[in-house]
């Protein structure tokens, strides 16, 4: 299970990181139909099934979408989405308002690096930014990986405990993964494909968070989807 996990989170990682050729083959192979079918609710993945993907079109979807501020921008990191920014400033960026979501590399990032030191992670992912969706999938990889390979060996212990506590915590710090889903299904209006892929991203980390870590980590209380930061 902890195997089946990371390479969801390693294709995820790899998709939000901006390689739109492992999105294209995963539509061409149903691993995203496959995986919706899977997860305990409803998920439409018709935009999901075509003839003909145009992977030039989803590269520059992609780009519009989480690369260059425009009006179709949304910003693939926590910071970007949070309602209480750790310090007032002006900025002429609708991503940067006083009192308002948008701080750029403010608490949130601050936090995950924590995260990231806690386990000894270097992150590769993400363009350096610590609450990068690309970058928390790519850490949670690393985790379910690990955790996978202290299941096989001959002495887990204290360190096992202590992974499945990190991933705990990472997802109990991606429930900005919401509003992030709303705002892209408001502007992929074209496809649509990037909408449904986070809409499936933010249902496997809640679900993983219910039912995968929490079940191992009964002391942890992870409470997706209740805390922004």
């Amino acid at each position: 299970m902890a195997q089946a996990r990371g390479h969801v989170y390693e294709l995820l990682a790899a998709i939000f990181d901006g390689e739109v050729d492992r999105l294209v083959a995963a539509l061409d192979d149903g691993t995203f139909a496959d995986l919706a079918a899977v997860l305990p609710s409803g998920l439409g993945t018709d935009e999901l099934v075509g003839e003909e993907l145009d992977e030039r079109a989803l590269k520059v979807g992609y780009d519009n979408l989480f690369v260059v501020p425009g009006d179709h921008y949304v910003p693939p990191f926590a910071s970007a989405h949070v309602t209480d920014p750790s310090e007032e400033f002006e900025s002429d960026s609708p991503y940067h308002t006083v009192g308002e979501a948008g701080e750029l590399l403010g608490d949130p990032a601050a936090a995950m690096a924590r995260l990231y030191g806690a386990a000894g992670f270097k992150q590769t992912r993400g363009d350096d930014i610590p609450d990068h969706l690309a970058a928390c999938f790519e850490f949670m990889c690393a985790l379910c990986e690990r955790e996978a390979a202290l299941l096989n060996g001959s002495e887990a212990g204290d360190e096992l405990a202590s992974v499945r506590e990190l991933q705990a915590s990472t997802l109990a710090r991606l429930g900005w993964i919401d509003a992030f889903e709303q705002a892209v299904a408001s502007e992929d209006t074209v496809e649509g494909v990037f909408a449904v892929v986070v809409r499936i991203a933010r249902t496997f980390t809640a679900w993983d968070a219910r039912e995968g870590v929490a079940a191992e980590v009964p002391t942890a209380e992870p409470h997706y989807g209740t805390d922004p930061q």
